[in-house]
C-alpha cells in the first residue's frame, strides 16, 4: 500500500510542476491574470495534496488503520481529479459549466483528510474496518 502512494504522490508532484511551469511561462501571455490565478490555484492544491499522499504512506507503515488510510488516499485522488482537473479546464476553456464540479472535489479534500483525522485516532490495529 505505501508504494501505490508514493507514486501516485511522486505522479501528482511531477503534473503539478509541470503545469505551474507551463502556467508561467507558457499561458502568462495566453490567459488573463483571473484565469491564469484559477489555474494556479488547482496547481497548488495538487502539489498539497500529491504531499499528503506522501503522509498516508508514511502513517501505512506505522500500523494506522490500512482501510481507511486507502480510503483516504482514493478520496484525495478524486478530489485532485475534480478540483484541480475543473480548475485546469476551467482556465484553458473558460467552460464555465465545470464550475460546480470545484467544489465538490473541495468536499473530497475534506473527507479524505477526516478519513486521516479518524485513522489516527484508531492507531494501532493496522487492519481495523470502517
Amino acid at each position: 500500500m505505501p508504494n501505490l502512494f508514493i507514486a501516485l504522490a511522486a505522479i501528482n508532484g511531477f503534473i503539478a510542476v509541470g503545469l505551474g511551469a507551463f502556467a508561467a511561462h507558457g499561458l502568462k501571455s495566453r490567459l488573463p491574470e483571473d484565469l491564469l490565478a484559477i489555474f494556479q490555484t488547482g496547481v497548488q492544491y495538487q502539489m498539497i495534496h500529491g504531499l499528503g499522499l506522501i503522509l498516508i504512506a508514511i502513517l501505512g507503515a506505522l500500523d494506522v488503520s490500512r482501510r481507511l488510510l486507502m480510503a483516504a488516499a482514493g478520496v484525495l485522488v478524486a478530489g485532485v481529479v475534480m478540483f484541480s482537473g475543473s480548475l485546469y479546464l476551467l482556465a484553458l476553456t473558460e467552460l464555465r459549466w465545470v464550475g460546480p464540479v470545484t467544489p465538490v472535489g473541495g468536499l473530497f479534500f475534506m473527507l479524505g483528510w477526516v478519513l486521516v483525522v479518524i485513522a489516527g485516532l484508531r492507531q494501532g490495529n493496522g487492519q481495523e474496518s470502517l
